[in-house]
């Protein structure tokens, strides 16, 4: 409680008094010096003090930027500190008096205030956002105040240009007063939409893919310009789903050329998700059971040396699936090679090497052979492993390929 709350009176004196005829005054009373953030910001600015040349520094009041602002808007609905019917006291300057003019107020009816206490005038729009947007170099305005009544014209010094301290301040009021007009708000609302536009053009894209993927179709055209009449299966298949939904048009029309989620790079990167789907979803299915390996190794068209590899195993209702999970480029085609490429892909894909049950290779001699192939490194240590003979046409006919 010390910390939030001081005393306004002191100890009583040291010396003893006189008793002294009882009168009703008022109890001492603690005066907050922050507020707690669910107080009434009304009820705050009721309790500041209403003449500018009193008020404590706004920071002090609330510590949060939140909390400011509710004061800010408590401040602005009440408006600047004007008494119009206050007498203005006299100040010699030379050998004239002056005041404080009255007509000032209605010269600068938004953000003019008036301090009786210190006979100043004051600026309600510097005060509630200086904090943020900064006080100009012995601007008088925001510190002591402005008392110099022979140069009036400092009120429009104090206006200065569009880009000054007192325009910036005043333009924070006016877009705390209106926060529909607010730049962020806008930018806001400006988000949202691109935000929408994109998910309706990547949900299209992906949808296009993966019904290509399903029917293991190609992608690319040989002539995808748009003067062509066959620009290939997936820039096709996205226009005529363009044709059939008008909002999936409209966002692709708008789109820039360079935003279409339609670019070659874009179509491998969403490829490549899937395929990480699907991985996922094979080796959910698999769970810890066990499984055989199917392998076979080939030349590409560039002379590449690759390795298909296929798991076999039972699903949870009996039934044998043999899932393909890849193909892998090795740097050659021996033994040992290809026995690091298999545990390089049973690694990726979190499985061991001791659930291994069955493996299925060709009858060359790098894979059946007897003291130096792949089947007979892998056996080392499984006692568990069969080995099975098949043909590579079976690769084959899972990757769709001819011999």
């Amino acid at each position: 409680m010390h910390r939030f709350y001081k005393k306004l009176r002191t100890s009583p004196p040291s010396s003893p008094t006189p008793p002294q005829p009882i009168v009703n005054e008022p109890p001492i009373v603690d005066v907050p010096e922050s507020y707690p953030p669910d107080l009434n910001p009304e009820t705050v600015v009721d309790e500041l003090e209403a003449d500018p040349g009193l008020r404590k520094n706004l920071n002090t009041v609330a510590p949060t930027e939140k909390e400011r602002d509710r004061i800010r808007n408590a401040f602005l609905l009440k408006g600047p500190f004007q008494p119009k019917n206050h007498v203005f006291p006299l100040t010699p300057f030379g050998k004239k008096n002056r005041r404080f003019n009255t007509s000032w107020f209605n010269q600068f009816p938004t953000w003019l205030e008036y301090s009786i206490k210190k006979d100043a005038a004051f600026c309600l729009c510097c005060y509630l956002f200086k904090s943020k947007c900064g006080t100009g170099s012995n601007d008088s305005f925001v510190g002591e105040g402005f008392t110099n009544w022979k140069k009036p014209e400092r009120f429009q010094k104090h206006v200065g240009d569009h880009n000054s301290i007192h325009n910036q301040c005043q333009r924070a009021c006016e877009m705390l007063m209106n926060p529909k007009r607010h730049i962020d708000v806008l930018l806001s609302q400006q988000s949202e939409q691109v935000k929408n536009d994109y998910r309706i053009q990547l949900t299209s894209a992906i949808d296009c893919i993966r019904f290509l993927l399903l029917q293991g179709l190609a992608f690319r055209g040989h002539d995808e310009s748009k003067e062509s009449k066959n620009r290939g299966n997936f820039l096709e298949l996205l226009n005529f789903l363009s044709c059939h939904n008008e909002k999936i048009e409209s966002v692709f029309k708008n789109a820039s050329d360079n935003n279409k989620l339609t670019a070659p790079s874009i179509q491998k990167d969403i490829t490549n998700a899937c395929s990480v789907l699907t991985l996922k979803a094979i080796i959910l299915e698999l769970g810890e059971e066990p499984f055989a390996v199917l392998v076979d190794e080939a030349r590409d068209v560039s002379y590449k040396e690759q390795m298909a590899v296929a798991l076999r195993y039972v699903n949870e209702r009996g039934c044998v699936l043999e899932r393909f999970i890849g193909i892998v480029h090795v740097s050659d085609t021996t033994a040992i090679s290809l026995k690091a490429a298999i545990e390089s892909i049973f690694a990726s894909l979190g499985l061991s090497i001791s659930r291994l049950r069955g493996q299925g290779y060709d009858g060359a001699s790098n894979m059946q052979g007897q003291f130096n192939g792949l089947k007979s490194i892998i056996f080392q240590g499984q006692e568990l492993l069969a080995d099975t003979h098949f043909c590579r046409k079976i690769i084959y006919f899972w990757l769709g390929c001819d011999l």
